[in-house]
């Protein structure tokens, strides 16, 4: 029987292997082998796994076992010898193939975020964002050169998409929004959650404001799988004047920035949107006491790491959205990650 201690202690492993875990993960993804899985005819036993996928044998066991113990492969032993397959997780989230796959987010979460998070004891410390320490980016240049290389853009844009593909529907459809016309997705990336909008309204015109190099990558990368159409047009939401539209959508976008430059949109979007138009805000919102969703709470430190915003409650997105002259404040709970906020003019 597990007493008080024996539970304290478990926990306290728990939580300071957290991180092989994610590294397990990650480098299943990076490795390839769920997609490898996924295209063999039938379950792979270590060594061949090891064979295609250019891996040592003591290694890939390894990681094989694990993954089998983290759920996301099935093991079973055939002719005295252990094959795997993949779960129905992997094979929902982490195959490329699946329309749901999540495989380019987690990838940047290893190469990039993972890093800023060996730094959080600092970004406590300063209150900043780590990218100088962690790749020798200086916090006044962050939101020009977050992106090391073009990869790692088009590597966060695709992970985005990929985001929108499990959320999209649900926040976009947390609110009846065919009553508006004219729809802009302000910081929109790919276009991808644009795309589910009109493809659930397509009475509306559906655009995308972001910034030229964003466009370009989108235009190359994405269009051609368009099932609805959206439009792009470049510009910066903070320095470049905004479509006229009846509803703007910020997801994803406040969270990043302190509350004086949320403010300076808000009202910007607001002195722009139509008599009777809106805002809808998608973001992961906190309790009002701050202490939950945990997934939240580790969210608003991600952006302690690498933005300057934060996660913020009910009352803190009433307060920023009101303040900018918005009216009629709604939020509905999804009840998964992100919840959804409509405001009107």
């Amino acid at each position: 029987m597990e007493g008080p201690g024996d539970r304290a202690f478990r926990l306290l492993n728990e939580y300071s292997s957290g991180f092989m875990v994610s590294q397990v993960l990650f480098a299943a993804c990076e490795l390839g082998v769920f997609d490898l899985l996924a295209q063999a005819p039938e379950p792979l036993d270590t060594a061949e796994l090891a064979t295609r996928l250019g891996t040592s044998l003591h290694g890939t066991e390894l990681l094989l076992d694990v993954c089998a113990s983290l759920e996301l492969l099935t093991v079973e032993t055939k002719r005295n010898r252990a094959v795997y397959q993949n779960t129905d997780l992997s094979t929902t989230f982490l195959v490329r193939t699946s329309p749901t796959c999540q495989l380019h987010m987690l990838l940047y979460l290893s190469r990039t975020t993972y890093l800023c998070w060996g730094h959080l004891a600092a970004a406590v410390r300063e209150g900043k964002n780590q990218y100088k320490r962690a790749f020798g980016v200086p916090s006044e240049q962050l939101f020009t050169a977050i992106y090391r290389s073009e990869a790692e853009r088009l590597l966060f844009m695709r992970g985005l998409a990929e985001i929108w593909s499990v959320h999209g529907v649900g926040v976009m459809t947390a609110f009846d929004l065919s009553a508006f016309s004219v729809i802009c997705d302000l910081g929109g990336a790919s276009g991808a959650l644009a795309r589910v909008c009109a493809s659930l309204y397509p009475d509306s015109s559906v655009l995308v404001l972001e910034v030229p190099e964003v466009v370009r990558a989108a235009r190359s990368l994405f269009l051609s799988t368009v099932e609805a159409p959206v439009s792009f047009r470049e510009g910066d939401f903070f320095k470049d004047p905004l479509p006229e539209a009846d509803l703007y959508i910020l997801a994803r976008v406040l969270h990043d920035w302190t509350d004086e430059k949320c403010s300076e949109l808000l009202a910007k979007i607001h002195h722009t949107c139509k008599p009777g138009g809106g805002i809808l805000v998608v973001e992961s919102v906190l309790e009002e006491d701050r202490r939950g969703p945990l997934t939240t709470q580790l969210y608003s430190l991600n952006m302690l790491v690498q933005t300057e915003g934060r996660e913020r409650t009910p009352a803190e997105y009433r307060s920023l959205i009101c303040s900018a002259g918005f009216q009629d404040f709604q939020l509905k709970k999804t009840g998964k990650i992100y919840d959804v906020i409509l405001a009107r003019k």
